[in-house]
């Protein structure tokens, strides 16, 4: 059974750093892209960034230079390394998997979700 396991998340004063985590059980990653997105109260899912299968990488505007996506398929897990945050950055973040070479930050072509972990960014 696939399973995504997301950690790192926390609070965080403005211009500080967090890593998340999101760890893979029940299948590899190898053939899965991964998607990071994130979720703000009374707002939709939006696409943050995401790696593909041969290293492919996208990341919203919001975040471009900020944070930087990686994976590392010998401990089946894909990092969200997140610098310089700021308030607009809090939300629940929930990391995805989707089977094949793809290179996409839309929620729906995305199969397999983790439960989210929480980060808030305030002083």
């Amino acid at each position: 059974q696939l399973q995504l396991v997301e950690s790192g998340g926390g609070l965080v004063q403005p211009g500080g750093s967090l890593r998340l985590s999101c760890a893979a059980s029940g299948f590899t990653l190898d053939y899965y892209a991964i998607g990071w997105f994130h979720q703000a109260p009374g707002k939709e899912r939006e696409g943050v960034s995401c790696i593909s299968t041969y290293g492919m990488t996208l990341y919203a505007d919001s975040v471009k230079g900020r944070f930087t996506i990686s994976r590392d398929n010998a401990k089946n897990t894909v990092y969200l390394q997140m610098n310089s945050l700021k308030p607009e950055d809090t939300a629940v973040y929930y990391c995805a998997a989707a089977r094949g070479p793809i290179t996409t930050m839309r929620p729906g072509r995305y199969d397999s979700w983790g439960q989210g972990t929480q980060v808030t960014v305030s002083s």
